[in-house]
């Protein structure tokens, strides 16, 4: 849908408006299902065990149907959830091969019983029931056949589910000359990646996932795969790294296995093969890492928060190494006293680095504000947010979290930076703002 500015915000009584708000909002939808193995376990919440003695006696009920009943189950299963998913009968078929390792030797089944067998071990989740916030931004692949001036994007999202599980969900549309912006239309369906090929590395797996290439981009769910990330891949922050051959989209996150965090990191190529990997090192072990979108001085960069309070500069010889940065900000203005952090990559907007921050402060409120780094040393911070520039507004204080406004990353595009934010740890919003305004609120 296309958008108008429907409202804009003042920093302070004595300063020009700077951010307009855009007439676009993204709300989770429970429609969007996965089809997710189910796994029968003595425990449920062991969801990695399978109890063999129920599988198997599941199996046995299934072979023990007439072929017409058998037949009439089938169909039935298939009427009532055609739509919901791309391929029901590829997803059962896979997901009898998949039991073939786990279950009892059963006589030779029939096409029939070895599809309603992978019926009976998937289960749908709705992978953004609960929540659809903190997006990262960066321009899509595909740029063709857009009027001039025009960018078409990728956004990146964090859909929550039951179990308070997050995954890895995308949007599409594009961003117009005058920065309106039109998102394509909502996908239906969602899907999971096969999983290509895993390789041992230091702290785990390095996982190569696909996307069938019938399926849409924004249709494309990344659910967690490993052990470390079994109840949540958190906080995507995407950012396209210049220098290579080829275009290559980075993104931190955050991999959350219900007892512990630490940042992993993931790349592709074409928004269809992704290959996730840990990242390993003393700054590895926190949250909320960000890469710089090129190389300084032969080195990869991120800008991270190692003591859950300030922010620091890490450099590396390469991309899975982290450990020890330099300090870059403390807490110095109220609406941060509790802690700093990076709201997405740094960016390039000319003489300066631009790096969007989050705050938080009284009553655990989070905000959004900025900071200028110079472009050739990046250690000195050149102006910084006395005030933020964006507060969850009075009519959009309510939610799973209160008080919270947070992005995972904006984008330039012209003389303009794009921004979506999550509010309230729910749902999505966008807002915009010139370069130039920011230059001045902050030279200020």
């Amino acid at each position: 849908m296309a958008d108008g500015a429907i409202e804009s915000i003042a920093l302070s009584e004595n300063q020009d408006t700077l951010l307009t708000f855009r007439d676009v909002t993204l709300r989770p939808n429970p429609a969007r299902v996965l089809a997710r193995p189910f796994r029968p376990t003595v425990e449920p919440r062991d969801r990695d065990t399978v109890d063999k003695p129920r599988a198997n006696h599941i199996v046995d009920r299934i072979v023990g149907l007439p072929p017409e009943l058998a037949d009439h189950e089938l169909t039935s299963v298939l009427q009532r959830f055609r739509g919901r998913h791309a391929d029901l009968l590829e997803l059962f078929d896979a997901r009898a091969a998949e039991m073939e390792s786990v279950l009892e030797p059963h006589a030779l089944l029939s096409v029939t019983q070895r599809r309603l067998v992978g019926s009976y071990f998937i289960n749908e989740y709705s992978c953004e029931a609960a929540a659809l916030f903190n997006p990262s931004i960066v321009s899509h692949p595909d740029q063709s056949g857009l009027e001039a001036g025009a960018t078409r994007f990728v956004l990146s999202l964090r859909g929550v589910g039951e179990g308070h599980i997050s995954s890895v969900t995308f949007r599409t549309g594009a961003i117009q000359p005058d920065g309106a912006i039109v998102l394509d239309s909502s996908p239906r369906l969602a899907t999971t990646p096969a999983v290509r090929s895993r390789t041992p590395v230091i702290n785990g797996e390095e996982i190569e996932v696909i996307f069938r290439p019938t399926t849409r981009l924004d249709e494309r769910v990344i659910f967690p795969i490993t052990e470390a990330q079994r109840n949540g891949i958190e906080d995507a922050r995407f950012v396209l790294l210049q220098g290579g051959e080829r275009a290559r989209w980075y993104a931190t996150y955050t991999a959350y296995s219900g007892h512990g965090i630490r940042s992993e990191l993931m790349w592709t190529e074409d928004f269809r093969t992704f290959v996730l990997s840990p990242m390993n090192g003393l700054a590895a072990r926190n949250k909320g890492m960000a890469l710089f979108p090129q190389m300084l001085d032969g080195r990869y960069a991120m800008i991270g928060r190692q003591d859950n309070e300030n922010i620091y500069l890490i450099e590396s010889d390469d991309l899975l190494t982290w450990n020890d940065g330099r300090t870059l900000m403390n807490p110095r203005y109220p609406w941060e006293f509790i802690q700093l952090g990076n709201c997405g990559s740094p960016i390039d907007i000319g003489d300066y680095w631009l790096l969007l921050t989050h705050g938080v402060g009284a009553m655990r409120t989070y905000a959004i504000g900025a900071a200028l780094l110079d472009k050739r040393d990046p250690t000195r911070v050149v102006a910084r947010s006395k005030e933020p520039l964006l507060r969850a507004s009075e009519a959009d204080r309510e939610g799973y979290v209160p008080n919270v406004v947070y992005t995972c990353g904006a984008m330039r595009h012209g003389e303009r930076i794009i921004m979506p934010y999550g509010v309230v740890d729910m749902f999505t919003r966008f807002a915009t703002f010139e370069i130039r305004g920011l230059l001045d609120t902050l030279m200020d």
